[in-house]
């Protein structure tokens, strides 16, 4: 399904004037034919005029046709239109300033660029048409400097409220979206507590009551309850329009009774590919946890959003690792901490810093800058 472009009113509001300032035109070229030195070519570009203005108006009300080649016929064409006007005027006329052949109806195309292409295209445009009417009149005097400032701010304008639209509509478009996605997930949240969670949590108390293989059952009963507990509760995670990824809520699915993630209130987006990639590095953080700490270690994960670095801290009170069993390790070939821990993140452009000793557990400390995160 198209999306419908939210700078429609824009372009509708630039086929109108182009039909008004083309009319103009024609007034002007009509109340002076007798005064032109080639009468025939004033007739002849008139012509293009009004053809160009129609062709612009299907193109430009029809929202699949705004092909960025065809704006960029448009400012060229323009051009080339407006420099027609020294081989019409004539010497009278240009001594008494007479408007160019095109006169206003030039000013349309920077609005054009503007819509499409942003405030960049706009002012871009708006200085190839100052250029052009500066080449017309055979000068570049004040009045074609004052010109050429109005052409590029009117492109300008009309690009940034372009730009502001469609972020605004994309803005929305994800509010909505994440709006449908947590009533959704409420609703399955209360259907889950009402039976799965339910069930789970009287396993957990009546497996505890018995004791023996019942309390292992009771035991993985309460990591599921937990985990599924954890699961409704977290945002969505998914990818958005602008490629991101919440690193917050891919983390808080890490939750279990031995892991405790602690993180920001609000959404932590980053690209979708170094979210994957620091969810890869904390996984494997804490299967080491897992692996190597004992089966009653406990595991903390802290997530930090500074502003202008991502701070990712994986914390447990194992039995910690002793001084040269990672070099040890890696000499034998497990490369889990060499690769899996600091090659990611030395791949994402941050930085990996273990702190370990015996007796008092691990901590890694995970920084990345902002605006990093590409291989």
């Amino acid at each position: 399904m198209r999306r419908h472009d939210p700078a429609a009113p824009l372009w509708l509001a630039t086929v109108a004037l182009r039909a008004v300032t083309a009319l103009f035109a024609a007034a002007v070229v009509i109340a002076h034919h007798d005064g032109f030195a080639r009468t025939w070519l004033a007739w002849t570009v008139l012509g293009a005029m009004l053809a160009w203005t129609a062709a612009t108006t299907v193109v430009y009300v029809a929202e699949p046709l705004r092909w960025p080649w065809f704006v960029v016929t448009d400012v060229v064409l323009t051009c080339g239109l407006v420099l027609t006007s020294p081989l019409i005027l004539s010497d009278a006329q240009y001594a008494a300033s007479h408007p160019l052949i095109t006169t206003v109806w030039a000013a349309v195309p920077p609005l054009a660029a503007g819509a499409r292409f942003g405030a960049t295209g706009g002012v871009l445009a708006g200085l190839a048409l100052a250029f052009a009417t500066g080449a017309a009149r055979l000068t570049f005097n004040l009045d074609v400097v004052r010109d050429g400032v109005l052409l590029m701010a009117s492109g300008f304008l009309i690009g940034m409220a372009a730009t502001v639209a469609r972020g605004s509509s994309a803005a929305l478009e994800r509010a909505l979206r994440t709006e449908a996605a947590t009533a959704e997930r409420e609703r399955l949240a209360r259907s889950i507590h009402d039976s799965v969670l339910q069930v789970l949590a009287r396993v957990r108390r009546r497996g505890a009551e018995l004791g023996g293989e019942a309390a292992e059952l009771a035991t993985l009963a309460g990591e599921q309850e937990v985990a599924l507990r954890s699961l409704v509760s977290t945002e969505p995670v998914g990818t958005s329009s602008g490629g991101l990824a919440d690193l917050r809520a891919a983390l808080q699915l890490l939750q279990t009774p031995k892991v405790q993630v602690a993180a920001p209130a609000g959404t932590v987006d980053l690209p979708a590919e170094t979210t994957a990639e620091l969810v890869a590095v904390t996984r494997e953080a804490l299967a080491n946890v897992d692996r190597h700490a004992g089966p009653d270690t406990r595991a903390w994960v802290l997530l930090e959003d500074l502003g202008h670095e991502i701070v990712v801290t994986v914390r447990d009170d194992g039995r910690g690792i002793p001084d040269g069993r990672l070099a040890r390790a890696e000499a034998q070939g497990h490369l889990g901490v060499a690769k899996s821990i600091k090659g990611r993140v030395r791949d994402l452009g941050g930085t990996a810093v273990l702190d370990t000793a015996p007796g008092r557990g691990t901590e890694w400390e995970v920084r990345m800058p902002r605006g990093r995160g590409g291989r």
